[in-house]
């Protein structure tokens, strides 16, 4: 009898991660860009960081109590939410329009949907196209050092619609040329610049995001192939030839940081096959670069992971690795 071997049902494979550590770590993660955020942009930004994690797991509380579903409030889901479209907002963002964002994003994305795992979008990049499309003046207002002005990218796809063929460090000198709202590569690169409390610090996302990937929390194939294919993209398509400068200035700019390590990465809505999370990847390096060099918006990461959300069942579909043994489908069986 003791030589009897147990069988059971799959999965058969087992890891000591649950939901709660994994979202709780990822929320640790963003803590650089947080403190920078907070750093940068003051008592405005931590009232917004509050006000939004907290309508969110108030939210999916109330929610989860009304509809006599298991209270999962704890698992950080929420919290991580609510981080999220913070850290995607402008300092100076209304509270209660942030508040309205923080709502649609755990009742309409995701528990409308069957909550955690079954949402087809990112929540908080869901809330965010939302409160874009109803308050657009309000999402696209920034301001840094008391001053109100455009982003840094906003500040370059001017100059370059308008012919400017000066070096970008010029161009991000000079400003928009009616406000004060000068900056330089390396201030984005830290941080020091106009944008939404959570993307204006490249290195303190960059910090976070290696971090994920070195307790493999995410993969690198997204982010990597993310910003690997923008960057191709930008070089052949921006109109500024191979300059290495201006390709700086892209990737720390708005965010496509944030978006490759911290909303692409998302593992709802992503891609779980390899090759898909390639293609996936690829598709949004591509998407990015087309709304951001031909649209008439300077960003575009938001809507980009989106699309490709959408995508994500047909990716995996072509993607699926063929099971060991088999030399695929013929003749249709």
């Amino acid at each position: 009898m003791g030589n009897l071997l147990n069988i059971s049902s799959s999965p058969h494979v087992r890891d000591k991660s649950s939901t709660q550590s994994i979202m709780w770590c990822v929320i640790l993660c963003l803590l650089p860009a947080t403190v920078v955020g907070i750093y940068n942009f003051g008592l405005k930004a931590i009232i917004l960081i509050i006000a939004c994690v907290a309508t969110c797991m108030l939210t999916e509380f109330i929610w989860q109590k009304a509809m006599k579903l298991p209270v999962t409030v704890t698992d950080g889901s929420a919290a991580l939410t609510g981080l999220l479209l913070a850290l995607n907002l402008s300092s100076t963002f209304p509270v209660w329009m942030a508040v309205i964002g923080s709502v649609f994003a755990i009742l309409v994305v995701k528990q409308l949907f069957g909550g955690l795992g079954q949402n087809f979008m990112n929540p908080a990049l869901g809330a965010r196209c939302f409160l874009m499309v109803s308050f657009a003046g309000k999402m696209t207002s920034f301001t840094y050092d008391s001053i109100t002005g455009p982003t840094p990218l906003a500040i370059i796809k001017n100059a370059v619609k308008n012919g400017d063929t000066s070096s970008i460090a010029d161009i991000l000198a000079s400003g928009d040329g009616q406000t004060q709202a000068t900056t330089s590569v390396i201030n984005m690169f830290l941080g020091n610049t106009a944008g939404t409390i959570g993307e204006t610090s490249a290195i303190a996302i960059l910090i976070g995001g290696i971090v994920l990937i070195a307790r493999k929390i995410i993969s690198w194939k997204i982010p990597v192939c993310y910003l690997a294919t923008f960057a191709v993209f930008v070089l052949i398509f921006g109109g500024r030839g191979f300059d290495i400068t201006y390709l700086a200035a892209e990737l720390c700019g708005g965010g496509i940081m944030l978006g490759a390590f911290f909303m692409a990465t998302d593992y709802v809505t992503s891609p779980i096959t390899p090759t898909g999370q390639i293609v996936f990847g690829v598709l949004l390096g591509i998407l990015t670069g087309i709304f951001r060099i031909f649209g008439a918006s300077a960003e575009g990461v938001s809507y980009a992971i989106i699309i490709c959300n959408l995508l994500v069942p047909l990716i995996e579909k072509v993607t699926i690795p063929v099971p060991f043994g088999k030399e695929g489908i013929k003749d249709g069986k």
